[in-house]
């Protein structure tokens, strides 16, 4: 070869590598690497934490509003407003039983506050159930799906309900060892949020401290192992009522999961007098 076509062909292998360089890159199979991907996880198996059994609530703190009646106009720690605390002042136990009414103390705001048990299981791969004993109520929490946009109650036409609509969601950040709204202790990993809105005025507790149907309740739930091979949830309850209520009513409670299951005793609503 001689000079002369020695650079011509320089030249071409140079424009060549330029073009080559400047050339956009082809675009991605679809799907991305490996070819088409399937379809979303559903809530169930994108779940950071199992809460399915049955669970006992551990009462060790706040008996005298948890595991009695209180004392009619007995609502100390509950921020309720003077309307609220005229309607609580005003509560008469027959007049509920009377009316149809008595579950409600067991409404979503305060049913995880009562002394109960509970079990939780997946009713389909969007919903998680909560069947509480004592009381017979059912929650159904829905996850949102791709495609499939849940309905408000109020746009449906359904009626308030004592457990009203609850929306769940998972949070899958690292969480801490204390308790509440990221709690768990030695868990990570993430909890269940809920938001519960469309619900049928109720009580926070069993002596007619009111909730009204405009109340907004949120919850976390945090599962923690213990190293002796117990398993808890700790559920953190967030009741914003702007009828009722000055400002935002927090609890938490415990949840202790049972191996045993022979001591389900379902029960109706029922409200004992006042100790």
């Amino acid at each position: 070869m001689n000079a002369s076509n020695a650079l011509v062909l320089a030249m071409a292998l140079t424009v060549a590598a330029s073009a080559a360089a400047q050339a956009p890159n082809p675009p991605a199979p679809a799907g991305g690497r490996g070819g088409p991907q399937g379809p979303p996880p559903t809530a169930r198996e994108a779940a950071p934490i199992d809460l399915a059994g049955q669970w006992v609530s551990v009462v060790s703190e706040d008996w005298r509003w948890r595991m009695v009646t209180p004392q009619k106009g007995d609502y100390a720690s509950v921020p309720l407003n003077a309307e609220g605390r005229r309607v609580a002042d005003s509560w008469d136990l027959a007049r509920d039983g009377a009316a149809g009414e008595s579950c409600r103390p067991f409404g979503a705001p305060a049913l995880m506050r009562l002394p109960i048990r509970v079990r939780i299981s997946w009713q389909d791969p969007a919903t998680l159930i909560i069947e509480s004993d004592e009381g017979q109520q059912t929650r159904l929490l829905r996850f949102a799906t791709p495609g499939a946009p849940l309905v408000a109650a109020a746009q449906s036409g359904a009626e308030r309900t004592w457990q009203g609509r609850s929306i769940a969601e998972w949070n899958k950040q690292a969480v801490s060892r204390g308790l509440g709204f990221g709690g768990g202790r030695g868990v990570a990993g993430g909890n269940l949020k809920v938001t519960t809105t469309e619900l049928r005025p109720g009580y926070l507790r069993k002596n007619g401290v009111p909730y009204s149907e405009n109340t907004v309740l949120t919850e976390y739930f945090n599962r923690h192992d213990e190293p002796n091979g117990d398993v808890w949830f700790t559920v953190t309850t967030i009741v914003d009522d702007p009828r009722y209520l000055n400002q935002s009513f927090i609890t938490t409670s415990s949840f202790k999961r049972e191996t045993d299951t022979s001591k389900w005793d379902p029960s109706p609503c029922q409200t004992d007098p006042p100790r």
